[in-house]
C-alpha cells in the first residue's frame, strides 16, 4: 500500500514506524528538514520538504497513485485544507485527517464526504482512555470493541499477589467463566506463550478480554478493584484537560490547575462545575493548600511531557492517592521507574491504533495498540469468500493461524457468546483477537478479508 504521511511531528513519525515495518511505501511530508532527516536516518521511506497543503508539493509525493494519506501536521487547518484539496483534484487517496479543536468538530457539516474521509481526534481518544481508567481503578490499560460490548484490559502482578506464580489454568479456574480469557503476558516488555502450564510472575502485565459487564467483577476476583475514585484534580486546561473536565464534571469533584491567565477563563465559561486554579501545577504550595493529600487521581496532562514528570511524581509524594501523566517522547518513559506515578499514557499510541484499523487490508473495524506499539488487538469482521481463506463454516480448532494470535471474544449479532474449541465461525461475526507480534498481522487480514 502507498501512503503518503503529512507531517513528521510525533504522530506522524510513530505511524511511519508503524506503517514502514509492514511493507508498506511510504511517504512524509513536513516543512521541518531536521525532522524528516531524523526519519530518513531510521527508516527506509521517502520524504519531501515542504507545505503539506500546496498541491504543487503533493503531486511531488505522488499523491495521485497514492492509496491513503495521513494528514496529521501540528495544524488542524493544514491537515483539513490539505484533504480537501486531495479529494477536489485526486481521486483515488483515502484521507484521514487529525483534528484536535473542539470548535471544529463541534461542526460535522465541515468534514461531509468530498472533503474528508476519516477525522481521528486524539484528544478524544485520550479523554476515553483516560475515563475508563477512572471508571476501572486498578487497570493499566482499558480499550473498547464491537460498540463498547467487550472491554480489554491489562493489570500489573504485584509481588505476593493472586495471580503471582499461578499458571494460566489456574487463573481460569478461578474466574470459572469461559466469558473471560487471558489474551497476553509480557514480561519486561516481551510476550510469552500464552497457554495452561504458562506461570505469571511479579511485574508481568497480563491482559484480559471479557464481557463489558464482567469487567468489575474479574479486577474483584483477582483482587485488583481499587477504591472508588470521586476527588480528581487535573493539571492543564488544554484540549485534553477540557475534554476530561467536561466528561467528568457532573459525577466527580473536579479541579483544573491552568497557568495561562487567558485559557483559565476561557475554560471556566464552559466548565459549570469544575474548580478553575490559576497556577503552576509544579508549585508545591499550591498543591498543598488545595489539598493534594484528599485527591484519589492526580492527571498531569499538559503539552509538556517534563511538567507532567514533575507535577505527577510531586502530587504523589505529597499524597495524592494515585498519578497518571500523558508522555509524547520515548525517552521519558524511561524516568518513569525513578518515580511513583502510577501511570503513563501515551498519546501516540491512543490515536495510532485509531489510524491502523484504516490502513489494515482485512475488514478490521478495531484496533488497539499496545505494549509500546509492538502488539495489536484487533477486532475483524468474518465474511465467506471465494477468492481467500476464510474462517466462515470452521470451526475455532480448525483456524490454521500462527502461534501467537489469541482468540479474545466473538460478538454475533450484538451479542458476546462463550467461544470454545469447537464453536463455528458464521457469516458476520466480530472477531477480537489479540497478536503478539506485529509481523502475525498479515494472517490475520488473509482471514479476514472483506466480501
Amino acid at each position: 500500500m502507498k501512503i503518503v504521511i503529512l507531517g513528521a511531528g510525533v504522530t506522524g513519525s510513530s505511524v511511519a514506524g508503524a506503517l514502514a515495518s509492514e511493507e508498506n511505501d511510504i511517504v512524509v511530508i513536513d516543512k521541518k528538514p531536521h525532522l524528516l532527516s531524523a526519519l530518513k536516518g531510521r527508516l527506509d521511506i521517502a520524504t519531501i520538504e515542504g507545505n503539506a497543503a500546496h498541491p504543487s508539493v503533493l503531486e511531488q509525493a505522488g499523491v495521485s497513485t497514492a492509496d491513503m494519506v495521513i494528514a496529521v501536521t501540528d495544524r488542524d487547518e493544514t491537515n483539513m485544507l490539505a484533504c480537501q484539496v486531495i479529494n477536489t483534484l485526486y481521486e483515488k487517496p483515502k484521507t484521514i485527517a487529525r483534528v484536535r479543536a473542539i470548535d471544529f468538530l463541534n461542526h460535522p457539516e465541515l468534514f461531509r464526504p468530498g472533503g474528508i474521509d476519516i477525522v481521528i481526534s486524539p484528544e478524544q481518544v485520550v479523554t476515553e482512555a483516560i475515563h475508563n481508567l477512572i471508571k476501572y481503578p486498578g487497570a493499566l490499560h482499558v480499550s473498547e470493541f464491537a460498540d463498547g460490548l467487550v472491554r480489554l484490559f491489562s493489570i500489573r502482578v504485584a509481588p505476593s499477589g493472586f495471580l503471582t506464580g499461578k499458571r494460566i489454568h489456574a487463573v481460569k479456574e478461578k474466574l470459572a467463566d469461559s466469558m473471560i480469557r487471558i489474551a497476553a503476558i509480557f514480561r519486561d516488555g516481551k510476550a510469552i506463550a500464552v497457554n495452561g502450564e504458562a506461570v505469571i510472575a511479579t511485574g508481568d502485565e497480563v491482559f484480559f478480554v471479557c464481557p463489558r459487564d464482567k469487567v468489575r467483577k474479574t479486577l474483584v476476583d483477582l483482587h485488583k478493584l481499587e477504591a472508588p475514585i470521586k476527588t480528581i484534580m487535573l493539571a492543564g486546561g488544554g484540549h485534553v484537560g477540557k475534554r476530561l473536565a467536561l466528561a467528568l464534571e457532573n459525577n466527580y469533584h473536579v479541579k483544573i490547575i491552568e497557568q495561562d491567565t487567558v485559557r483559565a477563563k476561557e475554560i471556566a465559561n464552559d466548565l459549570r462545575h469544575t474548580m478553575i486554579l490559576h497556577g503552576d501545577c509544579t508549585d508545591e504550595s499550591l498543591l498543598q493548600e488545595e489539598m493534594i493529600e484528599d485527591v484519589d487521581l492526580f492527571c498531569a496532562i499538559t503539552n509538556n511531557d517534563g511538567i507532567n514528570l514533575i507535577s505527577a511524581g510531586l502530587a504523589k509524594k505529597l499524597g495524592a492517592r494515585k498519578a497518571i501523566c500523558l508522555i509524547n517522547n520515548n525517552s521519558y518513559l524511561k524516568l518513569l521507574d525513578g518515580t511513583e506515578i502510577d501511570l503513563a499514557i501515551q498519546p501516540k499510541l491512543e490515536t495510532l491504533g485509531g489510524i491502523l484499523k484504516h490502513v489494515r487490508r482485512g475488514d478490521v473495524v478495531g484496533v488497539s495498540s499496545v505494549c509500546g506499539g509492538s502488539a495489536e488487538a484487533i477486532e475483524a469482521i468474518a465474511h465467506r469468500s471465494k477468492n481467500a481463506p476464510s474462517v466462515v463454516g470452521l470451526r475455532v480448532d480448525q483456524i490454521n493461524l500462527p502461534n501467537g494470535v489469541v482468540l479474545g471474544a466473538l460478538i454475533r449479532e450484538g451479542e458476546v457468546i462463550p467461544v470454545h474449541h469447537d464453536t463455528v465461525f458464521a457469516e458476520g461475526d466480530h472477531v477480537v483477537m489479540f497478536a503478539l507480534e506485529k509481523k502475525l498481522i498479515k494472517a490475520i487480514e488473509g482471514y479476514f478479508q472483506p466480501i
